[in-house]
């Protein structure tokens, strides 16, 4: 369900920011999460939360950042699309924690920036967006990374509501003088993910990485860019030529692939005999 919201606000961030500041949308779009949770979970979280928490806000802040101006110049399709990458990146990342990047890995990264090339035309095509959108990618699998590596142990209350509170503070240093009134439509998006994409959202992802590791998160992830692009045909009447369409199928491929080959290495590996 998670991964469905995700992939439904690429089309209501999309709508929203053509009319409405970045800065500011993030602003509010993070308070109303942190008032949120702060009104739920209603204690202070430790030193150790504070600490791990803060340095992941910070690259959560960055991704959502990168996203959403990148939505502003890209289509919530291509958005999705190049968001979902962050699947393949994450295990990449995860070798700086000495985790084995397998070969279906690369296989899959080869597969996804074939399928990127032919989604926005090759270097030459891709618009500022895009490459904002791609950044956004390598922090969220950033994001994971470190969500997996400090929050067995923590709070996932606290270690969300630190999250949410940095990204809220960054956000509102920079969105303030821009703030005004927003539209019917602009709160609607608003609503939908502060309340459900970023604080229900990452509270459900904080806690799953405190029982599993950053690949199968990122394997519950993966659903992600299919549930973009449904939302970016069906809702913003988005329309693919026949080479972008074999972009967009090749990096889905890729991602799919990848979790699957993933999955089932580790359920070999489970089943294994001691």
């Amino acid at each position: 369900m998670v991964t469905a919201v995700w992939g439904w606000t690429f089309v209501l961030v999309k709508d929203a920011v053509t009319h409405y500041p970045t800065l500011p949308f993030l602003q509010i779009r993070f308070a109303l999460a942190l008032v949120a949770l702060a009104m739920i979970f209603r204690k202070l979280p430790g030193r150790r939360e504070l600490g791990a928490g803060a340095l992941i806000g910070v690259v959560l802040a960055a991704g959502y950042l990168t996203q959403t101006a990148g939505l502003t110049i890209t289509s919530p399709g291509n958005a999705g699309l190049i968001t979902g990458l962050f699947v393949v990146l994450t295990p990449l990342l995860n070798r700086v924690f000495g985790a084995t990047i397998r070969w279906w890995t690369w296989i899959a990264v080869l597969v996804s920036l074939g399928g990127l090339v032919l989604l926005t035309g090759g270097p030459s095509g891709m618009n500022v967006g895009d490459l904002l959108v791609l950044a956004c990618a390598g922090l969220f699998a950033l994001h994971i990374v470190l969500l997996g590596h400090w929050s067995p142990g923590m709070s996932p209350a606290m270690l969300t509501l630190v999250q949410i509170g940095m990204c809220t503070a960054l956000f509102s240093f920079g969105g303030t003088w821009s703030l005004r009134p927003p539209s019917g439509s602009v709160w609607f998006a608003i609503v939908i993910t502060g309340l459900f994409a970023s604080a229900f959202g990452y509270f459900i992802q904080t806690w799953a990485q405190g029982h599993v590791g950053a690949n199968r998160v990122a394997l519950i992830l993966a659903t992600e860019p299919a549930w973009a692009l449904v939302a970016a045909i069906t809702l913003a009447g988005q329309r693919f030529g026949l080479t972008e369409a074999a972009g967009a199928a090749l990096i889905v491929a890729a991602i799919v692939g990848h979790e699957g080959a993933s999955l089932k290495f580790e359920r070999h590996v489970e089943q294994a005999p001691s």
